[in-house]
């Protein structure tokens, strides 16, 4: 079943939107900000211990859902700065671009956040993070052994999202 619209996982995904060497990492965060999965392709400079990384990660998500309902023009209640959004509540973001890379967000309607930091040329990814989403949804999370809140640790998860990764990367 797939969970952003058609009936099933596509076997053939979303058409790349770059080539090259354009994957570097990817997050998956649940709602209450417990890192699930951390992937890297393409990334040569570690500055941060992985902990300290994924607190990092999730906050600047928090700061950034946080800002862009507070400056939503076509909203007359902003809340205050700082207060938790429900997902899909409010404006959002869906990515940002750096001189030296490009972040890209979706959050599903259960509060499952995927980011992926890819070469800041790449294109939109919106595609792409339901498809990884509904990657989850098949593989992990319908997965008897799973224990919703854990990290991943399906391997069968793991090898398509490479796999695809490979094929945007």
């Amino acid at each position: 079943m797939q969970f952003f619209g058609g009936s099933e996982i596509s076997p053939s995904p979303p058409v790349p939107t770059a080539s090259g060497n354009n994957g570097h990492m990817i997050y998956m965060f649940n709602r209450n900000g417990v890192c699930l999965l951390y992937r890297e392709w393409n990334r040569p400079l570690r500055t941060l211990n992985a902990q300290q990384d994924h607190k990092l990660m999730f906050g600047l998500l928090f700061s950034l859902k946080s800002l862009t309902a507070k400056m939503d023009p076509t909203s007359a209640e902003k809340g205050n700065l700082g207060v938790p959004q429900l997902p899909g509540q409010g404006c959002s973001f869906h990515s940002f671009r750096t001189n030296t890379y490009k972040l890209s967000f979706m959050e599903s309607p259960s509060g499952i956040k995927i980011i992926l930091v890819t070469h800041p040329r790449t294109g939109d990814l919106r595609d792409s993070l339901k498809y990884i989403y509904n990657l989850y949804v098949e593989y992990v999370v319908k997965n008897p052994l799973y224990t919703p809140g854990s990290p991943i640790r399906c391997q069968l998860f793991n090898t398509t999202l490479d796999q695809y990764m490979r094929g945007i990367a």
